[in-house]
């Protein structure tokens, strides 16, 4: 038994929320409700606690409110799969898990649907129904693409679950950037704060590594606040596992070494911005928005972590018993 305390992140950018934030608590749960998103009582207990509107309302906060109440659900949808294949027997059953993965992205590409639909794949029909009416096909076919590599993640994932593998650091971090959808919610503050990437600068490298490098954020604050509960649930697809299992050091050693890859990308992502070149006015005004949409996400997500339920916090933890192959890249 170990003990141990979870670190405070840096994080440079102000705190912002929605002001429809209310009116998106009373709304999240209407929505799952309503396309009987899971099957027990308990769970929508956990999801009320769990508080994703906060997330929303932190990440998207100069968003109108139906654009916020889309970007809630996609979330919301987004953990409530998370949970299926992390926790049930789902997640050890890859072939299982392409063929849902296969038939979402059918669903998001206009397929009907049909009797053996699942509740989840009813619920992604009406999100893209309405973002479909409010945006704009160039960021669909974006947000559709980034759907794709998030499943591939999950697949992968699922595919190490059956054989009791622990990714090497550089596989994991591969697989990371997929399966953590950061990038759909990334994707998200085109939609949600109206602003039309032209292709040329979606392309610039530097532009693609602000992304790059907030995703990574994103996921290794994820990792560390999630550590105890995904231990308790026999999960490997975690920073501070990895670390743990590769380097052979203590839970709350491998937690430093996290924070200190979360703190230096955050101080990678400043120094990045302060080089980024002047493209013209307009293109000025569209990246500064993004970029004011990526500290949004950083901070928002952080101080969710503080009201959550979803990641309850013990001051002992206890590695698991299994013994896992290090998998390399």
């Amino acid at each position: 038994m170990e003990k141990f305390v979870l670190p405070n992140l840096y994080c440079p950018f102000p705190t912002r929320i929605n002001p429809h934030v209310e009116v998106l608590a009373d709304y999240s749960m209407e929505w799952v409700l309503r396309y009987k998103l899971m099957d027990r009582e308990s769970l929508y207990q956990k999801f009320s606690k769990a508080k994703f509107y906060l997330l929303t309302a932190g990440a998207y906060p100069d968003c109108p409110l139906e654009e916020l109440k889309i970007a809630n659900d996609v979330i919301s949808w987004l953990f409530i799969w998370d949970d299926q294949c992390d926790v049930s027997d789902l997640g050890k059953k890859p072939e299982l898990v392409k063929s849902l993965c296969n038939r979402f992205i059918e669903i998001l590409n206009g397929a009907e649907l049909t009797p053996d639909d699942l509740p989840l794949g009813f619920a992604l029909r009406n999100i893209r129904q309405r973002i479909i009416n409010r945006g704009n096909i160039t960021f669909f076919h974006h947000f559709i693409h980034n759907f794709e590599d998030y499943f591939h993640g999950c697949i992968e994932e699922s595919n190490n679950r059956t054989k009791l593998i622990v990714p090497d650091l550089q596989k994991y971090i591969e697989i990371r950037s997929f399966n953590a959808a950061a990038a759909l919610c990334l994707n998200l503050i085109e939609f949600c704060n109206r602003v039309n990437i032209p292709y040329y600068l979606r392309k610039h490298e530097i532009f693609k590594s602000l992304s790059q490098i907030t995703i990574k954020i994103l996921g290794w604050s994820n990792d560390i606040f999630s550590v105890q509960r995904e231990m308790a649930n026999g999960e490997v697809h975690n920073l501070v596992i990895v670390l743990c299992y590769q380097q052979q050091k203590s839970i709350a050693q491998s937690i430093k070494t996290a924070a200190k890859m979360h703190d230096l990308e955050v101080n990678k992502l400043i120094e990045l911005e302060n080089s980024m070149p002047f493209l013209g006015e307009e293109v000025h005004t569209i990246i500064t928005k993004y970029i004011s949409g990526l500290h949004s996400w950083i901070r928002g997500n952080l101080d969710w972590y503080t009201h959550t339920g979803r990641y309850e916090i013990f001051e002992k933890i206890e590695t698991n018993s299994k013994t896992f192959e290090i998998l390399s890249s």
